[in-house]
């Protein structure tokens, strides 16, 4: 019989009771936990990648070396911790060649130079399976205290997004043979963003003095996670479709009529942050980050607001205010 409970009700069910009474881990609520650390915290995170699953058949090892690293660091940026060390799995097929463990290893060399970290361990073994499993568990040291969690945000926050919303989505159609009605040059970005994703670490630490105190990273999609804020806060949140960042080819897309802007505000894959803040210091951290362009640009999207009992959701509205119908608000495992 298929597995049919979705990962967040798994996690509910069978794993949350495990992590009663440690503080650290946030009753897994989070992107990661939180440990101490000498005079601050340390935050760990993990992530794993399947074959088939996060990534396509095929795809060059030192994109996906790089990849696995990058949705991790996003993890990290989420709770705005600096990037210091991480523990590497691997489950080889036995496609795998020098050749292949070369490039990797290259990829991996390339984006820990890049972000600042180092290999510190790990595990490798092999399977008779033709599908490639990589896990990576990664640490990072943020000011005691400082961590951003989910369940800060506060009713009359703003809700804000870093970059542009749907790329993730779009690079997948286009890497899977779709889009075709657009320009190769557009075609290429999106395919760039969906296996190269921008991880916001250097935006993630200068949010807490910004007073940020709740984000998570757009990993199932805009929806959902911050859906994930408002649950952890107990707060609602209106998010407004014509104040959604789109990048030139997801406009293009749009336009021509290939998809709805509602359906890239639930694609996952961006690995942008979504975070809220107080009206005054949202403003000002967009003029902050507007003057510096390695930040990314960040827009406002939304209120974070309160409805009587529906506490814990995001809502997609359009320019009349009206709640937008949505098939899925984001990506789940278990409900594929």
């Amino acid at each position: 019989m298929p597995w049919r409970l979705s990962e967040f009700d798994r996690i509910d069910r069978y794993f949350r009771p495990l992590a009663e009474g440690y503080d650290g881990s946030l009753s897994l609520t989070n992107d990661g936990a939180i440990l101490p650390s000498g005079e601050g915290e340390r935050v760990i995170t993990t992530d794993t990648m399947v074959e088939g699953t996060h990534f396509l058949n095929g795809t060059d090892p030192h994109l996906l070396a790089q990849k696995l690293l990058r949705v991790n660091l996003s993890d990290l940026g989420a709770m705005g911790a600096k990037p210091e060390a991480y523990l590497l799995n691997l489950t080889l097929p036995s496609y795998v060649d020098e050749a292949w463990l070369q490039a990797f290893s290259d990829g991996l060399y390339r984006d820990q130079s890049t972000f600042g970290l180092h290999l510190a361990g790990g595990d490798t073994t092999s399977t008779d399976s033709q599908q490639l499993v990589m896990t990576i568990t990664m640490f990072g040291q943020v000011p005691a205290g400082q961590a951003i969690r989910r369940d800060g945000a506060k009713v009359g926050d703003a809700v804000l997004v870093s970059g542009t919303v749907g790329d993730g989505l779009l690079g997948l159609m286009a890497a899977m043979g779709g889009l075709g009605m657009l320009q190769p040059a557009e075609r290429d970005a999106l395919i760039k963003r969906y296996n190269l994703p921008n991880p916001r670490v250097r935006l993630g630490q200068q949010l807490w003095q910004h007073g940020v105190r709740a984000a998570a990273d757009v990993s199932d999609g805009l929806l959902a996670d911050l859906g994930h804020i408002c649950a952890a806060s107990g707060v609602f949140a209106k998010v407004d479709l014509a104040r959604l960042p789109f990048s030139v080819p997801a406009r293009a897309a749009i336009d021509g009529g290939y998809i709805e802007a509602k359906a890239l505000a639930a694609g996952g894959d961006d690995y942008e942050l979504v975070f809220t803040a107080p009206e005054g210091a949202a403003e000002a951290l967009i003029a902050e980050v507007g003057q510096d362009p390695t930040l990314g640009k960040i827009s406002i999207i939304g209120r974070i607001v309160e409805v009587e009992g529906q506490g814990g959701k995001a809502s997609l509205v359009g320019e009349d205010g009206a709640p937008i119908s949505m098939d899925a608000t984001g990506w789940q495992h278990g409900q594929e």
